[in-house]
């Protein structure tokens, strides 16, 4: 007997489930789990689309069926701007640079970064005036670019940041017309978006290449990422190098990946924070008692506890990145139930994030799910912010130990308040931002 599909939706217009997509994403795949379950199969136009949302399904479609699925059709899209990197390829190729890019994420490699994130924090921290109004993603993804870019280039750009952080600002929107399925029909005519698009590929792709032409020049090793991925040989396979293409289309993901999803997790970090006052409370005790009044380090990091499950509660409630696809490569079954060749699987963190049957009153901030003794109890497939399996997100060390320092160097010196006529609108394209920005006041701790 063939399998069936899963329960879902039956517009009775083909468009009407990709219009409320459209209009609610995050509504909408809510309310496709709450009425259907947790495997829901629905159709976007022509397509046949499921969304998952069980650890145990989640477990088998990121780990036991891993080779039966590639990434969704965005990143798939996404070549056209990251080529092959990390974030885009597949199979033996995605293994290969894996495996290689593996050692510049090692522990003691990211440890060599920490300075370097509270330096550039200590520099934002310094420039804010105590009772002046800014918009907190503007800020975070101003710090978390220079620290990135240095991360990534050591020196070599810092005079060209206005232009390299306009540049990715463009090309992260272009990830968001990848969704459409009308993306790649549009970006091959002459329209003044596309035309944007392309001229910030252009400048980032001069910046980067300029860069490996002279580090090559030179001949010289560098301590920062891209000095690594020159550097690096496949030990365990041919011995190869990276070649220059190779190079741009990681650093080109790195750069990327490195500072968007970051920002928006410390954006709204602070704003929870301003929000419930006895968690603020308790995160400035912990950073009195650990830091006593000096700056953040990399040693410090893992004694920052609680600082580490209010950031990690944050991502909770509102997860960087909200939903990611798998594509099926095959036939195969899901939870009993019948996955096409072609399907796309979306699996959102959003969703199972804010799942009652894990996450008790999931609308509450509540640092203290994060604890040893609770995330014992818990099955790790209903967290998943970095994703889980052979392609969760190789940064992942990099970026808690980034949310602890600057949570840390920022929250000992400022208080940030909410602007209460300032509408807080979630708005879910690539990553979740603030629709209309995030404006705080800052105000001066003594």
């Amino acid at each position: 007997m063939p399998l069936p599909f899963a329960p879902g939706p039956r517009p009775r217009l083909p468009w009407t489930n990709l219009l409320a997509l459209r209009k609610d994403s995050l509504g909408f795949l809510t309310a496709l789990h709450r009425d259907y379950g947790d495997l829901v199969h629905f159709r976007l136009g022509p397509g046949h689309f499921h969304l998952v949302n069980h650890p145990d399904l989640n477990r088998e479609v990121l780990v036991v069926q891993a080779k039966k699925v590639r990434k969704g059709l965005g990143l798939q899209r996404a070549k056209l701007l990251l080529g092959e990197g990390l974030l885009t390829s597949e199979d033996e190729a995605h293994l290969r640079q894996r495996r290689m890019m593996q050692p510049a994420f090692h522990h003691r490699k990211i440890a060599t970064y920490a300075d370097q994130m509270v330096r550039h924090t200590q520099a934002l921290s310094q420039s804010w005036r105590n009772g002046e109004t800014y918009d907190l993603s503007h800020e975070m993804m101003t710090v978390t670019l220079a620290i990135v870019a240095e991360a990534l280039f050591g020196s070599d750009v810092s005079g060209e940041s206005d232009e390299i952080g306009e540049a990715l600002t463009t090309v992260i929107g272009a990830f968001n017309a990848l969704t459409n399925p009308f993306a790649q029909l549009l970006l091959k005519f002459p329209l003044p978006y596309t035309r944007r698009i392309e001229a910030a590929i252009r400048r980032l792709n001069e910046t980067i290449y300029r860069v490996i032409r002279e580090r090559r020049e030179k001949g010289t090793e560098e301590g920062d990422l891209l000095g690594m991925l020159l550097a690096v040989q496949d030990e365990e396979g041919d011995g190869s190098r990276f070649s220059d293409a190779q190079v741009r289309d990681e650093a080109m993901t790195l750069f990327l990946a490195g500072h968007e999803t970051t920002a928006n997790a410390l954006t709204w970090t602070f704003h929870l924070l301003s929000q419930h006052p006895e968690v603020e409370a308790r995160f400035h005790a912990e950073l009195a008692e650990v830091l006593q009044g000096r700056p953040p380090t990399f040693e410090d990091v893992p004694r920052l506890k609680y600082t580490e499950m209010l950031f990690a509660e944050a991502m909770r409630l509102r997860p960087p990145v909200w939903a990611f696809g798998r594509q099926a490569l095959q036939d195969f079954e899901l939870g009993g139930y019948l996955i096409k060749q072609d399907s796309l699987l979306i699996l959102s963190p959003w969703v199972m994030h804010h799942d009652p049957r894990w996450w008790p009153e999931p609308d509450r901030f509540d640092p203290l799910r994060f604890s040893p003794e609770q995330k014992a109890g818990r099955n790790k497939f209903t967290y998943f912010p970095f994703s889980h399996g052979p392609r969760n997100c190789i940064g992942e060390p990099f970026a808690w130990m980034e949310g602890a320092l600057i949570l840390a160097t920022l929250g000992q010196a400022w208080r940030l308040e909410r602007v209460p006529e300032h509408p807080v609108v979630l708005d879910p394209l690539f990553t979740l931002r603030p629709k209309h920005g995030l404006k705080m006041v800052a105000r001066a701790r003594s």
